[in-house]
């Protein structure tokens, strides 16, 4: 076993607490861990474009929508998992960087459509082929099978916590 930070703390609570089974602490503890740092890593690149996580992911769901690269704000909510307020501040800031605009929409005449400006396309379309640039470099520190057991091993996790689409 390494003797990593999480390797200490669990070596700690056996020494303290024998009676108890410490070791799912080895793979929970190191995925929040390196959760953590591999949130930095990205942020980097976020803070390149003048962009938080936040913003990164409402200028992506709306490049992923397609043309003409538009979504309702509860629809991006729901992609991006945050709630309406929050979903509302992000948008306030990006239609004042003049990233997205927001209109009526054609279909329910109370709603509210996000669009992407041109400027908001182009930004996302730099940051995030930097931001795939970015995150092969941080899984290249895996070996190619073992990054693809990874996957796997995660995909099979991921699905017992949340529903397939």
């Amino acid at each position: 076993m390494s003797s990593d930070h999480v390797a200490r703390i669990q070596a700690e609570w056996a020494r303290e607490r024998p009676d108890l089974d410490v070791t799912p602490q080895g793979v929970i503890g190191r995925l929040h861990r390196l959760a953590g740092h591999l949130t930095e890593q990205l942020l980097v690149v976020y803070r390149r474009y003048g962009l938080g996580e936040g913003e990164f992911d409402v200028l992506a769901a709306l490049r992923r929508a397609g043309e003409p690269f538009e979504r309702a704000p509860g629809e991006l909510a729901a992609f991006t998992m945050v709630t309406t307020g929050a979903m509302t501040k992000r948008i306030d800031r990006l239609e004042r960087d003049g990233l997205v605009t927001r209109r009526p929409s054609t279909t329910d005449g109370r709603g509210r459509v996000v669009a992407l400006t041109p400027a908001g396309r182009e930004l996302i379309d730099r940051a995030f082929t930097d931001h795939m640039r970015n995150e092969r470099a941080l899984l290249d520190a895996l070996p190619p099978a073992d990054a693809a057991r990874l996957e796997a091993i995660l995909t099979t996790w991921l699905a017992g916590f949340e529903s397939p689409r």
